[in-house]
Parts: C-alpha cells; structure tokens; sequence
C-alpha cells in the first residue's frame, strides 16, 4: 500500500506485501531508520538485509541498517539477492530477522521494505501492529552507547549461498533442456543465470543489466508476451524485480501462470504420491480452471484470501507441501514465502522428470477466460461498504449462475480497486467486469 500520514480512518502502515511507496517521498530515510529501531523490539540476534537495485535500494538499506545498529542490532549486508535469499539466509545464518528492500513487480521509482521472521516467513499481523505501535512511539528504548552499538558486516558470496541451497533440492539433471530467461533488471540479475549453469541446463539470459531505473521496465514477470517474442519457440521464464513470482511461456508462446504452475506440479507429485494431504492452497484469485483441474485429478483446493502470507499460513496449518497465487507467487515445501528461482528449478525437475515440452504439461488445465479490470479509486477501503457496488456485483453474479464468477477486492499494495470475472467467453467477462468497474470508479474514484 502507498503510505500516508497517519491520522483516524486512513489505511495502517502495512499492505498485503509489507510496506511500499514512492522512494524518498513516502518510503523515505527516515521511515527506514524508524521502522529499523522499531523492528529491533522483535530480537536480540542480527538482521541480514537484501534488496534490489533499485536506484534507491542502497539508500534505504543503508537507513536501515543504520536504526537497527542504533538499536543496538548487528546487521548483516547481503547485497543485490532476490528475496528468496533473504528468507533462506535468514534461517541460515541464525539471524532473529530479515529485511528485503525492493517494491517488487512496481515500477523504478517505487520502493518498499519487508519483514522476515526468523524462521523465514514474513511478518505475521501481530508483529506489523507491534511495530506500528513502536514507530507511533509506544513504549520505552533504552539507547545503546559504546560497545553496545550495533556493527555491519557484509557477505559477499549471498547470492552463491543461496543458490547453492536451491540447486541442492534437485532431484533430476537438467541437462538436455534449454530455456529463455528474463530477469526484469531486477534481483535475481546474477542469481538466475547462476542457478541455470549449476544444474546444468541451458539459458538464454535477457533484461539482465540494471542500472537503478530499468527494472521491470517492459520486462519482467508483469511483461511475459515481451520474452514470448524473444523466445522463439523456447520455454522462458519471466520473474519480478525482487524474483519472488515467476510466469512461464511456452513452446508455443503461450502464458503459462501461477495457476497453470500450480497445477502442473500438484499433478506430477500427485502421480508420485508426493503431495501431502493431497491438497493445494491456492487464493480466491485462482482460476475456475484450476479447480476443475484439481477435482479432476483428486486433490482438495483450499481457498484463502490475496496475498502469499495467507497462503503459507494455511499451508502450514494443514500441512500442505504447495500453494501460491496466480500472480506467481509459489510456496513450496518449506512452506515460507514465494520464491521464483525456486519455482522455476520445480518445473525444470517436471519437464525433466517426465521428458515432456511445457505446452504438453499445460493440458492439465484448461484456463476459463478472466478479464481484470484495475480501478483508481481515491477510497479503495470503502469498497466493501458501497451499496452501488454491492448491487452491480450481485447483478453479475445473478446473471452468470455458476457458468462464472466475479471477485472485487482492494488491492494491498496499491490505490486501486481490482475487479475480476470469469465467465465461458472473454466477450461476457470483459462486458460484466467493465459495468462493474464503472460503478466502482463512480462511487469510490
């Protein structure tokens, strides 16, 4: 979510992915030093930090690192790593927290900070209110002098770490296979092509030079028809700036989602007798096409509300070995956030595994046709509450039946209203989700 000055009736800190803004005017210096000294109540042990390379990112991990050592805090410095390496790390390296400064799949200007648990999951809502309540000033802190001063160290073989944690859950050589891979000038610039070599497969690496200001630009996860053009009949993997999601292409140049992900493993450990419970979780966002697919082959979908924080929880609930979102967002078995090198190494291991090409794999489900509708709105968190709304949406609902369905929902990053619908032709989702939108647009914009 954007950050806003915080007086009563405006949204709290946190969004659904931490906090994020435009960088030095919303998510700025002094924020990152507040939020740092603030985080330093959750632990006593050291904080590894991550980011992107943003032109900001340094700025913000270098605030960052500044409030938890004035906190008393040792920080450990992971450079340029995606955020599946802060979580791994985190854990790895004995650390009480983790931070990722990146604004993900947002554009260059943008920036944000996320937290890390120190068993590698983000911040549960209790520790985001606890440190809310820090920052507005709550509580007393005792300041360190002397040698009670945090300190930063730096490591420099991170990402190298990190992928040689990934590449050691392969179960299958990869050699044979060979791919197209967009790294959206984001964080995982050095770490895929990495990851790529290790297990022996071949990459064709694109959109891999930042410079501060490109990332994601007309690349990228969010981008997948521009590595669709280049692939030229290759598979190809597209992940965001911080390379927490991934999006396929394949041979034949078409999307392959999180959800069309999702099932294609769920599938191949399903015929193993490898997937736990025989359950996925996926989000309310999910296809009807996934579900069908799941039905199909017999496995319970669990359903839970946007975001990969939802996800894991339930996972970790019931004990799940898969879930994720269609955004991209895939959790496996660790069952601690989303990780798109180590999303991509698991379909790499499928195709591998059964010597099929990506658009064989993909017939395990057929996609119903979606159509999104992203509304600016000035009141996104009204949408529940707007009767206007409430009846265009039951209006939709009333005429699809059960042919289709339609989600309205805040986003939780962003000032928009996101309005879904899935519907047996894409002419009658986009014509249900425009008189929707319309309505939304009217009353909250």
């Amino acid at each position: 979510m954007r950050v806003r000055p915080k007086t009563e009736g405006t949204p709290k800190l946190f969004g659904t992915d931490g906090v994020r803004g435009l960088a030095n005017a919303e998510i700025t210096v002094e924020l990152a030093v507040g939020l740092a000294r603030a985080a330093a109540r959750l632990t006593d042990l050291p904080v590894v930090v991550g980011r992107d390379p943003r032109r900001s990112s340094p700025m913000l991990a270098a605030a960052l690192m500044a409030g938890f050592n004035s906190a008393g805090l040792d920080t450990v410095d992971l450079g340029i790593i995606p955020v599946g390496g802060v979580s791994r790390l985190v854990r790895d390296m004995g650390a009480g927290l983790g931070v990722m400064v990146s604004a993900s799949h947002n554009p260059a200007p943008d920036n944000g900070i996320k937290f890390f648990a120190h068993d590698g999951r983000k911040l549960d809502p209790a520790d985001e209110a606890r440190l809310e309540a820090a920052l507005d000033g709550g509580g007393s802190r005792v300041i360190p002098i002397g040698p009670e001063v945090g300190i930063q160290t730096v490591v420099a073989d991170a990402v190298e770490r990190y992928v040689e944690r990934i590449a050691a859950t392969a179960r299958y050589s990869m050699r044979g296979l060979e791919f197209v891979v967009d790294c959206a000038h984001g964080a995982a610039f050095r770490a895929a092509p990495m990851l790529f070599e290790r297990v022996g497969a071949t990459a064709r690496i694109l959109f891999d030079e930042p410079n501060g200001v490109n990332i994601n630009d007309r690349c990228g996860a969010t981008h997948p028809e521009v590595v669709a053009r280049k692939a030229h009949g290759k598979p190809a993997f597209a992940f965001d700036g911080d390379a927490d999601r991934l999006i396929a292409v394949d041979e034949d140049g078409r999307v392959v989602d999180g959800d069309v992900i999702m099932a294609i493993i769920a599938n191949w450990l399903h015929e193993q007798g490898r997937l736990k419970r025989d359950t996925v979780v996926v989000t309310v966002m999910s296809n009807l096409g996934f579900r069908e697919a799941m039905r199909r082959i017999g496995v319970e979908v669990v359903e839970v509300p946007v975001g990969d924080r939802n996800v894991v929880e339930a996972m970790r609930r019931i004990r799940a070995v898969l879930g994720g979102e269609q955004s991209g967002h895939v959790v496996l078995e660790d069952r601690t956030t989303g990780d798109g090198l180590r999303t991509a190494l698991r379909l790499m291991e499928v195709m591998a595994a059964t010597g099929r090409e990506l658009r064989e794999l993909r017939r395990v489900m057929t996609v119903y046709p979606q159509v999104l509708r992203n509304v600016p709105v000035e009141r996104k968190q009204e949408v529940d509450a707007e009767p206007e709304v409430a009846a265009a949406i039951e209006r939709v609902r009333a005429r699809l039946g059960e042919r289709g369905r339609i989600l309205v929902r805040a986003s939780g990053t962003e000032p928009l209203v996101r309005v879904m619908v899935e519907a047996p032709s894409e002419e009658e989702a986009a014509t249900a989700a425009d008189a929707v939108a319309e309505v939304v647009a009217e009353r909250l914009g």
